[in-house]
């Protein structure tokens, strides 16, 4: 409901922005500047010191006394007269014209307004070219960023209801913790009717404890909060395409000290390794999370598919 005010809301902007002529343009143009120089608040009328109902030889009257006061050889050295004499001249044509005026009274009562038009804006100030590619990633960013935290929210829902769902099927309705491991298979569909339908499918999950392991063709993945991609400004494509242009500009160093230095790596990152798979033998990770009975921790190779999509872990670092 809120989205569709704010369309709503949008809709009217762009066509009341869209609706604006250039003699609106120009009547912003000269509200801005009057107020600027001679006080805010201060209005076509105010400036002429004459009544909005004033009348036209009630106007050149007006104008004639004002530009008196505001011609630039009565005041020689004064900082802007020449354009204040103009905006005058400019003022007093508007007022002088039936529509143009009856264009400024609409404004005059009901206020110009705040938001004039991407088109006013851009024929003012008129961005260069770096300014509007710079704005476009931002905003493409920033979409993307709102698009990875509701993927992300969506992600973090589908994991809870399957946990749900495994542990429906392993402890019973009731929900009652059963000691030791179950295996289950639990499926992908969101509801009742789906599930009993020709195009269902369904995965094998172990509840062991608190603990809902997914089970694939690899190792086990433990399903939990981790295995949804958090949205980061990292992972938008704009830090993307930066990381990789760095990469690729930094050069590839093969110097023979390196190369010594990885020789002398490896014999003990192989000793790492043994005393690794040691740990794993025993049920539990680097991290000192158990692995389900008869299982061992997942690999870094290690593939989980939740909700038909396949999630990649990432290797865990020594």
């Amino acid at each position: 409901m809120k989205l569709h005010l704010i369309l709503v809301g949008l809709l009217s902007l762009i066509s009341f922005a869209l609706a604006w002529t250039k003699e609106d343009y120009e009547i912003f143009d000269l509200v801005s500047a009057i107020e600027s120089t001679e006080g805010k608040g201060t209005t076509f009328y105010s400036w002429l010191e004459i009544s909005p109902k004033a009348t036209v030889p009630d106007i050149n009257k007006a104008y004639r006394k004002k530009s008196m006061q505001l011609h630039p050889d009565k005041n020689p050295g004064v900082k802007g007269i020449n354009e204040r004499y103009a905006r005058l001249g400019v003022v007093a044509a508007i007022l002088r014209d039936g529509e143009r005026r009856e264009r400024y009274d609409f404004f005059f009562k009901n206020g110009v307004p705040k938001w004039r038009g991407t088109g006013y804006y851009y024929s003012r100030y008129r961005p260069g070219l770096g300014s509007v590619v710079v704005f476009l990633v931002m905003l493409s960013s920033g979409l993307q960023l709102v698009v990875q935290k509701m993927n992300y929210k969506k992600d973090l829902e589908r994991i809870d209801r399957f946990r749900s769902k495994a542990r429906q099927a392993a402890w019973g309705p009731r929900m009652i913790p059963q000691p030791g491991a179950k295996k289950v298979r639990v499926s992908l569909s969101n509801s009742m009717e789906d599930e009993d339908g020709p195009a269902a499918r369904f995965v094998d999950m172990l509840v062991e404890g608190e603990h809902v392991y997914l089970l694939g063709d690899e190792e086990p993945v433990l399903l939990d909060s981790n295995v949804a991609t958090m949205p980061t400004i990292g992972n938008t494509w704009a830090i993307n395409l930066i990381k990789a242009l760095v990469q690729k500009a930094l050069p590839k160093s093969n110097s023979p000290s390196e190369a010594t230095a990885a020789g002398q790596a490896q014999p003990a990152e192989a000793a790492n390794s043994t005393e690794d798979d040691t740990d794993a033998g025993d049920g539990t990770d680097a991290g000192g999370s158990s692995a389900p009975s008869g299982y061992k921790v997942g690999s870094a190779s290690s593939i989980s598919k939740v909700a038909g999509r396949r999630r990649k872990v990432a290797p865990k670092k020594k």
